[in-house]
């Protein structure tokens, strides 16, 4: 088999995490200590995160869309691929270098998602700018940790508190959705989206577009 070869590394803004990318053959991985946070050959339950959400804004033939979190792109492109073509996507990650990742190591991952004309890429804090908006998007998708138990930033928590939801319940136009991923269920979080106003459901998906392995838990959650 193989050996892992790391690529690069990089900080995290505001964190002494450090993520790492790691490529073996045609694989790619990205770490964080010792807890793989992605990996190239499971994709399919970050997909289904745009795919969820992309079946309840069939009302809307324009719709704006940020996720958080690049990661591999899998989100993005599966975004790109279901969203009509007037669809704005706007994509934010926190950590520069996993842009670069993206243009340079893994542009095969890519597949050149980040040049469509429909994606626009914002570096920086994706719950800033959900506070600085205001019934901006139709959808936020937020994959930007382990799910609302954060690993990889402990701010990361101020996205699934009660501030951080009503904060994105008043970024979302009426009828928009608020999809998060997560590696494991949490009924706590379940009924903070509801506390705060949204009609939510947590779904179980497959980690791999395969129907065999394991599952991760995608919220979905409407703004009336």
């Amino acid at each position: 088999m193989l050996p892992w070869i790391q690529l690069d590394s990089a900080k995290v803004p505001g964190d002494s995490a450090e993520l790492r990318l790691k490529q073996r053959g045609q694989e790619f991985s990205i770490m964080l200590g010792a807890n793989e946070l992605m990996n190239s050959r499971l994709s399919g339950s970050e997909e289904a995160l745009a795919k969820l959400a992309a079946e309840r804004l069939t009302h809307q033939q324009r719709p704006v869309v940020l996720i958080g979190g690049l990661g591999m792109g899998f989100t993005l492109r599966a975004a790109l691929a279901v969203l009509p073509v007037e669809a704005e996507i706007i994509v934010a990650e926190l950590v520069p270098e996993v842009v670069a990742w993206a243009r340079g190591p893994m542009a095969d991952v890519f597949k050149g998602s980040l040049d469509d004309p429909r994606v626009t890429v914002h570096v920086g804090d994706v719950g800033a700018l959900i506070k600085a908006s205001k019934t901006r998007f139709d959808a936020i998708l937020l994959d930007v940790d382990n799910g609302p138990d954060g690993l990889t930033r402990t701010s990361n928590d101020s996205l699934y508190d009660h501030a951080g939801l009503r904060a994105a319940f008043a970024a979302l136009r009426p009828k928009g959705v608020l999809g998060v991923w997560s590696s494991g269920p949490d009924d706590r979080f379940t009924r903070r989206l509801r506390e705060c106003g949204f009609s939510a459901e947590a779904l179980s998906v497959r980690a791999s577009t395969k129907r065999s392995g394991a599952r991760h838990v995608i919220w979905m959650a409407v703004k009336p």
